[in-house]
């Protein structure tokens, strides 16, 4: 049984194939915060899915937000949108509009495919009128320390234009394979840029998630499978902790909100869902 009480996508891009053949049981329990909780399901994690695309239609600009911590949009990639899916719970269950807007093969933000998607980023971003905007630094997040601050600076200055907050959340160690290779070096000095525009502006705040992951890619946590197979991407049970731990941060940064009990989200059926493979 795992001790969480802390505050202490689908694949890869499709040139990137995932090979997750290992996928046993989903574990059982989770303990979140001071109680145990039961998931319902056992079933196997299901097979790779497709790439979150992006709809044909352009977005609907909705009304504007309200106080506090309100309407949240996630940014990221394939790994944010497995861990959007408790996120999407657990706000469901504390009252907060919440909507995920990761996608496979990079946040669009810097990186892969950046230049090109960078607009209509942007138009979402405005169109959703946000109160906070969670950018999980991912996988894709290639370039120099300069490009990588100049790209977490247009955001904000998108964020902040929409009425929000940006939250800049490290992401999960990875167990690099000869995809990401070259860009390990890249990926390591993310985290620095991410910092230097959050302690540049009252609006931009960096969470750092080693808290919940450590320093290195962990497969296992006391014997529950945490981490997917592939090295890259989370599990239920990983899924579940950050989400714990994401919402007592934003507690601190937002006094209003209170977390939601952990046995109002952690055990509504979010295990089952296509994103997480190799579990």
């Amino acid at each position: 049984m795992n001790d969480i009480t802390g505050r202490t996508t689908t694949n890869h891009a499709t040139n990137h194939a995932t090979t997750a053949t290992a996928r046993g049981p989903l574990p059982r329990l989770l303990t979140l915060g001071a109680g145990a909780l039961l998931l319902a399901s056992t079933a196997a994690c299901s097979a790779p899915g497709g790439a979150g695309e992006w709809p044909d239609t352009a977005p609907t600009a909705l009304d504007a937000s309200g106080p506090g911590l309100s309407r949240v949009v996630l940014l990221g990639d394939s790994v944010a949108a497995g861990q959007a899916t408790p996120l999407h719970a657990a706000f469901g269950s504390a009252g907060v509009e919440f909507s995920s807007m990761a996608s496979t093969g990079g946040g669009n933000v810097v990186g892969p495919n950046s230049e090109e998607i960078a607009a209509e980023v942007a138009d979402r971003i405005r169109s959703a009128r946000p109160s906070t905007v969670i950018y999980q630094i991912t996988t894709y997040d290639w370039g120099t320390v300069d490009e990588q601050r100049d790209a977490y600076g247009q955001l904000l200055d998108t964020v902040t234009a929409a009425g929000g907050k940006l939250v800049l959340v490290t992401m999960p160690p990875i167990r690099g394979d000869e995809f990401y290779e070259p860009h390990l070096d890249e990926l390591a000095h993310a985290t620095e840029a991410a910092a230097e525009v959050a302690d540049a502006s009252d609006d931009a705040i960096l969470l750092d998630a080693s808290e919940v992951w450590g320093d290195e890619f962990r497969r296992e946590r006391d014997g529950n499978v945490d981490r997917s197979s592939d090295g890259t991407h989370t599990c239920p049970q990983g899924a579940a902790r950050w989400t714990n731990w994401l919402l007592g941060e934003l507690a601190d940064t937002y006094p209003d909100f209170t977390p939601p009990a952990p046995e109002d989200w952690a055990d509504t059926g979010w295990s089952d869902d296509a994103e997480f493979v190799g579990c």
